[in-house]
């Protein structure tokens, strides 16, 4: 029907809360797409750090504005410091996902073991997600706009 919402599980929409979201969409891949490839929030198209997170050319500063559509990321002094919540919370997560894929694998038992494997990983992502942390909190408070873009 003309005006409906598109329903990206239609078969299973009962077991869904969003089964009136389209996870499909290109607009939301787009702005996921754009986060995890550390860009620009309001064209998606700049980046938003000079080096990538795991370059040896020293911790990555950030552009003081969007190379393709010109915006200043620095909102008000000390912005980024808001970041900070977020790269906890990303932290918190990884250690999750990882703690949980080692149940799966039959190694979460072993809490020294578990341990040392969320370190290492915690570690081996600590530059990603310092990046990806500063994007996700410029994109709360910078909104997309596809004229820019």
């Amino acid at each position: 029907f003309v005006g409906e919402p598109m329903r990206s599980f239609p078969v299973l929409e009962g077991f869904f809360v969003f089964s009136y979201f389209n996870f499909t969409s290109k607009i939301y891949m787009n702005y996921l797409v754009s986060l995890l490839k550390l860009r620009c929030p309001k064209c998606r198209k700049g980046k938003m750090f000079r080096f990538s997170s795991y370059s040896f050319k020293g911790i990555s500063p950030m552009n003081k504005s969007c190379p393709n559509c010109k915006i200043s990321y620095q909102l008000e002094p000390s912005f980024f410091y808001g970041s900070m919540y977020v790269s906890y919370a990303l932290g918190v997560a990884m250690a999750v996902a990882t703690y949980l894929l080692l149940l799966l694998l039959g190694f979460g038992k072993n809490m020294v073991l578990s341990i040392m494997v969320i370190a290492i990983t915690i570690i081996l992502f600590a530059p990603y997600n310092y990046q990806l942390s500063k994007v996700i909190w410029a994109s709360f408070f910078i909104n997309y706009d596809p004229k820019k873009s």
